[in-house]
């Protein structure tokens, strides 16, 4: 490979057909080649498998010869990028290692020692689960019939000692999205008793036209934080990079408390991700045709499920989650786990595609 520049390589294979040579196993053909864990498809925690990109893999690599410097001297580049891209400062900007260390972040910061936090369940729970550790009460407000969030639930749990108010839009697991105007409605009429959190986790996936960002409430000033990954459409979840937007002085706040920060690696490779917009496109078009073949599959098996705003799907399977995960398994792919009270749903991500054709072979024979 090396005896290619990365335009003929590209030319000769494509990025899907780049994608399964550097996955092992992504083509094996029969459930007998998954024996080991590490053969299993993975289609259980809503990965890109087709990152990191080539342009990316290269910017990693041009970066060893700084990994023996500290990191925090060249994070400028990418908070610049990153303020521009929102239409904010720098001092706007919040670098972390992954989404989920802002959002425990966020968690320790305003919700612990007693203080209440307020969210839908199921939702992702990196938040809550750590403030909970260290002593806040989690209200979880159960999702409504549509499997969205309850706004109107969760504004009445709210008291004096509501620390922070936690919405996941669109929602992990139910891949659901809020109406645009009462999400925005919600977020700014809550923001002024207490803090909001907005995760955006998998805003890249939303093709509603023009849907806001809760950004737009952090340029008005208002007491809100969103969190944004590179982990989803740009590949880069092994490398653990994210990033918190919010008013200057919450992130001054939360910046005190941070746990980690990105690595060198990490830096690098996030600026060049942004860069990429073939792959960035590429990656949403092949989401896109994932989804569009689980459809399918559910469809012919006459099963529930949720049209996604995201790089996964859940579907009603009747059964509990735990004998559907066992069935699929030993059909050679890997698919979520249980998200209570929903144990008879199934959250399963997009692959690459001959991943999907997989499970989707995996569906018919356990689900038919």
């Amino acid at each position: 490979m090396s005896s290619f520049n990365r335009r003929q390589w590209l030319q000769l294979a494509g990025y899907g057909s780049l994608a399964t040579l550097l996955t092992p196993g992504a083509a094996a053909s029969t459930p007998s080649h998954f024996a080991k864990a590490e053969e299993l498809i993975r289609l259980s925690s809503n990965e890109n498998p087709y990152g990191p990109s080539q342009r990316v893999r290269e910017a990693m690599i041009a970066s060893f010869d700084k990994v023996c410097r500290y990191p925090s001297r060249y994070q400028q580049e990418l908070k610049e990028m990153v303020a521009k891209k929102h239409g904010l400062t720098t001092a706007h900007v919040l670098l972390v290692a992954g989404s989920t260390e802002g959002l425990k972040l966020c968690g320790l910061t305003y919700g612990a020692h007693g203080k209440e936090i307020v969210a839908a369940d199921p939702v992702f729970k990196a938040l809550t689960a750590y403030a909970e550790h260290f002593g806040s009460y989690i209200h979880q407000v159960p999702v409504g019939a549509d499997l969205q969030h309850d706004l109107e639930a969760m504004d009445e749990r709210i008291t004096q000692n509501t620390g922070l108010v936690f919405v996941c839009n669109p929602n992990n697991p139910t891949g659901t999205i809020l109406p645009a105007e009462k999400m925005k409605s919600f977020c700014s009429s809550v923001s002024e008793r207490t803090l909001v959190f907005s995760d955006e986790a998998y805003f890249d996936y939303i093709e509603i036209p023009n849907y806001p960002s809760m950004t737009e409430l952090v340029k008005k000033g208002d007491n809100v934080v969103v969190s944004r990954t590179f982990s989803k459409v740009y590949g880069l979840a092994g490398i653990r990079i994210g990033y918190l937007l919010a008013r200057p002085d919450i992130i001054q706040r939360l910046g005190q408390s941070i746990m980690a920060r990105p690595n060198m690696l990490a830096i690098f490779a996030a600026v060049e991700a942004m860069k990429d917009e073939g792959f960035y496109k590429m990656s949403l078009a092949k989401n896109k045709e994932g989804k569009a073949m689980i459809y399918q599959t559910l469809q012919e098996l006459g099963l529930e499920y949720v049209p996604s705003h995201t790089n996964f799907v859940f579907f009603k399977t009747g059964k509990d989650i735990r004998e559907i995960q066992a069935a699929i398994r030993a059909e050679g792919v890997l698919v979520g786990r249980a998200f209570p009270p929903l144990r008879d749903w199934c959250r399963v991500s997009t692959g690459t595609t001959q991943e999907v054709e997989m499970l989707c072979k995996a569906m018919k024979k356990v689900l038919s």
